[in-house]
């Protein structure tokens, strides 16, 4: 069941890749959250309910729910449809990802070959998230998909640590959940006033900015 949920996981990338919507981006943001719980109800086990709880919390209520919902109605305030012509072609990142895909399983693969006791899926899935993620935010023009991006960054860093250990630390979690806050809230109030200011929301807009 974990495998199946893994691999659905590692999808949603090139769903991402190949959209061009905005709201499909957050769509497969909220999807990602749901996975992330599941993979916590079918996979962690011996771990204290308040831990549970919290990444219960963390998973489902914030990363599946509340943020996606929150960046939705952003994007409707403020109008955005699809994502500006990105630096490289649709074509060519789809290609790009293929390869992404590619070296996660070779990663998965040598995780395998070490017996250091990690997961091989988890480790591979969440290689191929962050190195995705980063490929996005430099391709991609749009402010509010760079929030996006981030959003996929912060999964596979909570991928990764699922991959190493069956139990993360409560105050790991709060580190985590409290930079996930942060980090939005000033990306979102950054973007607000850049849409104020300036017609236009990618980053382009960002070169007339002047002293």
């Amino acid at each position: 069941m974990s495998d199946i949920l893994i691999i659905l996981l590692g999808t949603t990338i090139l769903y991402i890749f190949a959209a061009s919507r905005i709201e499909a981006y957050v769509k497969a943001l909220a999807l990602q959250g749901t996975i992330l719980f599941l993979l916590i109800v079918v996979d962690i086990k011996d771990i204290s309910w308040i831990n549970f709880a919290f990444l219960i919390l963390e998973t489902l209520i914030i990363k599946g729910i509340i943020i996606p919902y929150f960046l939705l109605s952003v994007i409707r305030k403020n109008e955005i449809g699809r994502e500006v012509e990105p630096y490289i072609s649709q074509f060519y990142s789809v290609l790009i990802a293929s390869l992404i895909f590619m070296f996660g399983f070779v990663a998965a693969f040598w995780s395998a070959k070490t017996n250091a006791g990690i997961k091989p899926l988890y480790f591979g899935v969440s290689i191929i998230l962050i190195i995705a993620s980063l490929f996005l935010i430099i391709n991609r023009k749009r402010i509010i998909t760079h929030i996006l991006c981030y959003m996929i960054l912060e999964n596979g860093i909570f991928l990764l640590s699922l991959s190493v250990a069956n139990e993360m630390p409560i105050l790991v979690n709060v580190g985590v959940l409290l930079d996930l806050f942060v980090g939005i809230y000033l990306f979102v109030i950054f973007f607000n006033k850049i849409q104020e200011m300036y017609d236009g929301n990618h980053i382009d807009t960002l070169t007339e900015l002047k002293d």
